[in-house]
């Protein structure tokens, strides 16, 4: 969840646990991301630019679909995570990607993109609107706005019977709202895609389910990655008990339930630009 935001105002941080943490998420998501990304129509010889690209991987995905023939752009002001994202674009032998430590604003000289796209990012920011339309004018008549951000009430449903989970992601909800995040992008982005000049998007919505480790460790990694926040903006994680245990814990409640892993709700949409 990299984001162009300024890294002491960004609720997960910067340190080389959450870029850890980025790179499992990356494992875990691509491939519904792939999907929605084929969906939109992105294939062999296209321009991307990629919003907040973090350590790289919807990037490197990206990079992988448009094949050798196209070109990839990953902007990011995280500076440390971009130098992790260029030596895994170079080990992937993904030489048509480029990754700017840059603000969106200051991408000049470009010439217009196929595509832009980006996955939780635009829930970090303060006016996801003013970015669509500044990423609206970086894209070619006919080209197209690629976005999946997070739906956490789709999630919630999931874990109802699992008390622990539950507790977690009522923390974690908590945590980025008084962080400033949105935690529900559906409408953000159905509304926000039309307030840009785009026609209304074409949506999707995924909530992944399965038993793989990703899969049951990704709440508690993301607790551990918040941990530093809940003092600073004032919460206690009393609900949920030592963080020292906290994984052991959430396993044995999926266990002890028999009960399959969920992670948080993808909502993607995508729009072309008309021209």
């Amino acid at each position: 969840m990299a984001t162009p935001q300024a890294a002491g105002s960004y609720v997960l941080g910067s340190a080389a646990s959450e870029h850890d943490r980025l790179v499992r998420q990356g494992k875990r998501l691509g491939p519904f991301t792939e999907r929605l990304f084929r969906d939109a129509g992105l294939g062999p010889g296209q321009r991307v630019l990629d919003l907040g690209s973090g350590v790289g991987d919807v990037a490197l995905l990206a990079a992988r679909l448009v094949g050798p023939t196209g070109a990839v752009v990953g902007v990011d002001r995280d500076g440390a995570a971009l130098a992790k994202a260029r030596p895994r674009a170079a080990e992937a032998g993904m030489t048509h990607v480029r990754f700017l430590e840059s603000d969106v604003s200051a991408l000049t000289g470009e010439v217009p993109f196929d595509a832009v796209v980006g996955r939780f990012i635009l829930m970090f920011l303060p006016d996801p609107v003013a970015i669509l339309r500044q990423l609206v004018t970086h894209v070619r008549p006919g080209g197209v706005l690629v976005f999946q951000e997070a739906s956490w009430p789709s999630f919630l449903p999931q874990v109802a019977h699992l008390p622990l989970w539950t507790a977690c992601a009522a923390l974690i909800m908590e945590t980025l709202h008084r962080g400033g995040v949105r935690s529900d992008m559906g409408n953000v982005l159905f509304r926000g895609f039309q307030d840009a000049g785009l026609p209304v998007p074409t949506m999707r919505l995924d909530v992944p389910v399965d038993q793989g480790a990703d899969t049951r460790r990704w709440l508690y990694d993301l607790v551990c990655t918040l941990q530093p926040r809940f003092a600073q903006l004032g919460l206690s994680a009393e609900a949920v008990g030592d963080v020292a245990t906290l994984g052991e814990r959430l396993e044995r409640e999926l266990d002890e339930t028999s009960s399959y892993a969920a992670g948080v709700g993808l909502v993607g949409a995508w729009a072309r630009k008309p021209g």
